[in-house]
C-alpha cells in the first residue's frame, strides 16, 4: 500500500503547527490531524522566549508575531533579566498561545500542509515501512490512514503515546491552580507581578490590549480540576497576598487545572515520534512549556525531511531523542525548583529564599546564567570528544556579508544547512555537491572560524580556517557526516 502522505502530525497545537510548517517548507508532504473541530479561545501559554523568536525569524514570522504582543525585558520577582543576552530578541514576548497559533498555522498552509479537523485518533499500528493510524471524524466515519512516519503532539494527555503503550512517569507538581482572563481598574506598576506566601502565590501578566492574566494557588482549597472555580475566591486570595484584588472584573475565561512532572522514557518509538507535552510535562513557572514544544519540532522537522528525501546520514532520526530528552529532563528540574521556591511555607525559609535572590540578582555572572537557562538561548548539544569548541552550540545571529540575506537566521529561512565561510575566504567548491541541501555564505565580520550551521540553528560542525590546503578535505568530511553523500548531479 502506497501511504497517504509523508508524514501525519496529531495535534494542531503550535508544536504541531510548526512541525507542519517545516515539512512542507522541505518538499514533505504532511497532514496535521486535531480532535478540536473548530479554533479554540482559550490559551494556557502566554510567554514566547528570545530562543524561540530566533527559530521564527528562521521561518520569517517572528516580527509578525512581535506585533502581537507585550515585551518584558525582566522578571523581577524571580531576579532574571533578559535585557543582557547576545540576541536580537533579549526579552520574554507576552502573548496569547492562540496568536502563536494564528501565525503558524497560517504559514503551514500557505507552504502546503493540510489541516484536517474535527478528526480523533482511535488506533495505531506500524510496520518496517509504515504507519497507519485509525480515526473517526465527527459524524462518526472512521477511516485508515498510511504515511511513512506519524507525530504525536497531542497533548499531556496524548492519545498516540497511549497507543504505543509507552510510560509517562512523574508526580503532580502543584493542584488546583486557578487561572481567569480578566481586566483590572488598578493594574500593578509592575509589567509582571508575583508573589509568594505560605498560603499560596499569585502571578499577574498583561496581554498589552487591556486584558489580564491572573494565575492563583491558594494551599487552604485543593479542590479536584473538574470543580468550578469561584470567581470570588480568585478575588479574594489576590487580595489576601497582594493587598488588593486589582479591581478585577469581566472575566472572559476561568479554569482550573493542575501541574504534572512527567517525561516519557522515550521520544521515538520505530516510525512514531513524541514532542511537546506529548513527550514532556512540567510546572508552568519560567514559562518554558509551549518553547520546549516548539524548539522539539524546530530539531525533528529537518531530520525527518532528510530521512524521506533520502539524503540522511545513519542514525540521525536517533539524534532527536539523544538531543532532546535531556533537555526536556534539564526543564523539568529548572521549573521544578522555581515553582518549590515559590511554594515555601515557612516564614524563615521564605526569608532565606528572598534574601538569596537579592544576592544573587546582584552578581550579573548569576543574573546572566538565570536569564540564559530560562530563555534557552545557553543550551548545547553534545559535541563529539575533540570537536571544535563551538560544535553543538546556538548558532548566534551574525550579519553577513553585502549581497547575501542581512542575517544568519534570515540566511536559515529557506530550511537548509548553511556553510559560513570567513571574509575574504574564496566560495569552497567543495561544497557544490551538496548544493541542494546547503546554502553557501560570508560572515560580515572579522573571524577564522568556518561553521556549518543546521537549519534549526545549531553548529553541527566548526574549524579554524586553516587555507585552501586542508579545507576542502575538512569541509567534505563533514558535509557527508551531516547532509549525506554528494549528489550525483550537481543543481544549477
Amino acid at each position: 500500500m502506497l501511504p497517504d502522505t509523508d508524514v501525519l502530525v496529531v495535534g494542531a497545537g503550535p508544536t504541531g503547527l510548526l512541525l507542519a510548517g517545516d515539512l512542507a517548507a522541505a518538499g514533505v508532504s504532511c497532514v496535521v490531524l486535531e480532535r478540536r473541530d473548530t479554533e479554540s479561545n482559550l490559551t494556557r501559554a502566554f510567554g514566547v522566549h528570545a530562543r524561540t523568536l530566533e527559530l521564527l525569524d528562521a521561518r520569517g514570522v517572528a516580527e509578525e508575531l512581535i506585533r502581537t504582543g507585550l515585551r518584558v525585558s525582566r522578571l523581577g520577582p524571580f531576579g532574571i533579566r533578559f535585557s543582557g543576552l547576545p540576541s536580537r530578541f533579549p526579552y520574554l514576548l507576552i502573548t496569547p498561545q492562540y496568536e502563536t497559533e494564528r501565525v503558524l498555522e497560517r504559514r503551514a498552509l500557505a507552504l502546503g500542509a493540510r489541516i484536517v479537523r474535527g478528526t480523533e485518533l482511535l488506533g495505531l499500528r506500524q510496520d518496517s515501512e509504515a504507519v497507519e493510524l485509525t480515526v473517526r471524524d465527527t459524524r462518526g466515519a472512521e477511516r485508515t490512514l498510511r504515511a511513512r512516519y506519524a507525530v504525536g503532539a497531542d497533548g499531556a494527555h496524548s492519545t498516540v503515546r497511549r497507543a504505543l503503550g509507552l510510560p509517562f512517569p512523574g508526580q503532580a507538581a502543584v493542584r488546583s491552580v486557578m487561572i481567569c482572563d480578566l481586566r483590572l481598574l488598578r493594574p500593578p506598576p509592575d509589567t509582571v507581578t508575583a508573589r509568594a506566601t505560605g498560603d499560596g502565590f499569585v502571578f499577574v501578566v498583561p496581554f498589552g490590549d487591556g486584558w489580564h492574566r491572573v494565575i492563583v494557588w491558594n494551599r487552604a482549597n485543593q479542590l479536584p480540576d473538574t470543580a468550578p472555580v469561584d470567581f470570588a475566591e480568585v478575588r479574594e486570595i489576590t487580595e489576601r497576598i497582594l493587598g488588593t484584588d486589582l479591581g478585577m472584573h469581566d472575566p472572559r475565561w476561568i479554569s482550573r487545572f493542575h501541574s504534572d512532572e512527567r517525561q516519557v522514557p522515550r521520544y521515538r518509538d520505530g516510525r512514531v515520534f513524541l514532542a511537546g507535552d506529548a513527550a514532556h510535562v512540567h510546572s508552568p513557572a519560567g514559562g518554558m512549556g509551549m518553547n520546549t514544544g516548539l524548539q522539539d519540532a524546530a530539531n525533528l522537522g529537518w531530520k525527518l525531511a532528510a530521512a524521506i528525501q533520502g539524503w540522511a546520514p545513519p542514525g540521525l532520526l536517533d539524534t532527536y531523542h539523544d538531543e532532546r530528552h535531556p533537555v526536556g529532563q534539564r526543564v523539568l528540574r529548572t521549573s521544578g525548583a522555581i515553582l518549590r521556591g515559590a511554594k515555601i511555607r515557612p516564614r524563615g525559609l521564605r526569608l532565606i529564599r528572598d534574601t538569596v535572590l537579592q544576592v544573587a540578582t546582584r552578581v550579573p555572572a548569576i543574573t546572566r546564567r538565570m536569564a540564559g537557562a530560562v530563555s534557552m538561548i545557553d543550551l548545547a548539544y553534545p559535541a563529539p570528544a575533540g570537536a571544535h569548541p563551538l560544535t553543538g552550540r546556538r548558532a548566534p545571529d551574525i550579519p553577513l556579508a553585502e549581497g547575501a540575506p542581512s542575517t544568519l537566521y534570515r540566511a536559515l529561512q529557506p530550511g537548509r544547512f548553511l556553510l559560513v565561510m570567513p571574509p575574504g575566504a574564496v566560495g569552497d567548491s567543495t561544497a557544490a555537491g551538496w548544493g541542494d541541501r546547503v546554502d553557501l555564505a560570508t560572515a560580515g565580520g572579522p573571524t577564522r572560524s568556518v561553521v556549518l550551521v543546521r537549519p534549526d540553528g545549531y553548529i553541527a560542525w566548526a574549524a579554524e580556517d586553516s587555507g585552501p590546503a586542508t579545507r576542502p578535505a575538512e569541509i567534505g568530511t563533514a558535509l557527508n557526516e551531516w547532509c549525506g553523500p554528494a549528489a550525483t548531479s550537481v543543481p544549477h
